[in-house]
């Protein structure tokens, strides 16, 4: 007598490892591809570059705490790098200069900004009525 047994168990157990194998690729794929967008998102920015201006007659500049405005060379503004949308620039800089009698402005530029995303910063200060305010330059190499 012969014994033939059904392949039924045994196609189950390959439905079951494909399944598992496509769960698994299509879990990595999302997991890395939210890993990838979530590392080059623009609005997470962990380090600001700015290429600041030369200039003949910069100093390192002393003293007491300044609040930081910076500008990309995208126009984007930034207040102690932490990002502000240019509408709300000037309500960010009453909040930082909040508590400082005479507060001080450092304004760091990029070289390839435009003029008037500085006229915007330059403006949101004056009305504000602070005073004082140093540009950020690199010394010039002779």
């Amino acid at each position: 007598m012969i014994n033939i047994k059904g392949t039924k168990d045994y196609m189950i157990a390959l439905e079951s490892v494909a399944m598992t194998d496509i769960v698994l690729n299509m879990f990595i794929f999302f997991f890395i591809s939210f890993s990838i967008l979530y590392t080059f998102n623009p609005n997470k920015m962990t380090k600001l570059e700015i290429n600041l201006p030369k200039a003949q007659s910069a100093v390192q500049l002393k003293g007491e705490e300044k609040i930081i405005i910076s500008i990309s060379k995208s126009g984007a503004y930034f207040i102690n790098e932490e990002k502000v949308a240019a509408k709300d620039l000037k309500d960010a800089l009453k909040r930082s200069a909040k508590g400082q009698r005479d507060a001080s402005v450092l304004l760091r530029v990029d070289n390839l900004a435009k003029f008037s995303d500085v006229a915007r910063a330059l403006d949101v200060i004056n009305e504000l009525n602070i005073k004082r305010v140093s540009v950020a330059t690199v010394k010039k190499d002779m």
